[in-house]
């Protein structure tokens, strides 16, 4: 007795098209609200942006899948409604929420610490929740002297990939503006231009030993961080240290020594 192999054939090409049918895109929403600590009224034409990252690489730019911006904004807290496509959104990747105050081409506040959504990558149609912003510093009448970035620091966090456990990335900044420190592996040297809250470092200069790939990997970013570093601002009760890109991203967070 013969058996035809037609029925089952049929049935794996049928399996194989259904599996490679795409993911069916679904448009959904994260809410919450954006809150800043100060009491004070934003200013007419304040812009507030919410966006909705791909933050997987550390050592490439942020890839934005989402903005929302709210423009009639006058005090904190502020809701805010995000909407996204659900089949953007993919296992082991790492997403996070982004939040900026603008006035022009002026940042007035923005979060500095990662908003994480979808843990794991997972799109479970979470709230956004709330983002706390902190207030970038204006100009150099408003700065007092205890918010100067000179000193001694200790790198927690790069571009909000973290840092190596018991890997110390340091830089000294000293009156004059001369950079020093260590990256982990080689020692380092510059200069820094700091005018009010703007902050601009010199291609450093360093030593030319060689460690393990990890140590050199974090030494790279965390020189390429400073070298980015545009404005800074100090939390003085928690005695850190942020650094910003000319487009207000956290590049590094430190603590002093």
């Amino acid at each position: 007795m013969q058996i035809s192999r037609r029925p089952v054939l049929g049935a794996i090409a049928a399996g194989f098209v259904m599996s490679t049918v795409p993911v069916r895109a679904e448009a959904r929403t994260l809410k919450g609200q954006v809150v800043y600590r100060e009491r004070m009224l934003l200013p007419p034409g304040a812009v507030v942006e919410v966006k909705l990252l791909d933050v997987s690489l550390a050592d490439a730019p942020a890839r934005t899948l989402a903005e929302a911006r709210i423009t009639d904004a006058r005090t904190s807290p502020i809701a805010y409604t995000l909407r996204y496509d659900s089949s953007q959104i993919e296992p082991r990747r790492t997403y996070a929420l982004q939040a900026r105050i603008v006035e022009g081409d002026r940042l007035l506040f923005i979060n500095t610490t990662r908003h994480t959504v979808f843990g794991g990558g997972q799109d479970g149609g979470k709230e956004g929740g709330e983002i706390q912003v902190e207030k970038v510093g204006g100009d150099q009448a408003e700065v007092p002297p205890s918010a100067s970035p000179v000193g001694r620091w200790l790198a927690e966090d790069i571009r909000g990939g973290g840092v190596i456990d018991n890997l110390q990335s340091v830089v000294e900044i000293a009156t004059d503006g001369a950079v020093t420190g260590s990256g982990g592996c080689n020692r380092m040297r510059g200069q820094a231009t700091i005018s009010g809250t703007s902050i601009a470092i010199t291609p450093l200069a360093s030593t030319m030993m060689a460690c393990p790939p990890a140590i050199m990997d974090q030494e790279g970013k965390f020189m390429a961080a400073l070298e980015a570093a545009r404005s800074f601002r100090i939390d003085p009760q928690q005695r850190k240290l942020f650094l910003f890109d000319g487009a207000g991203q956290t590049v590094l967070r430190l603590s002093a020594m």
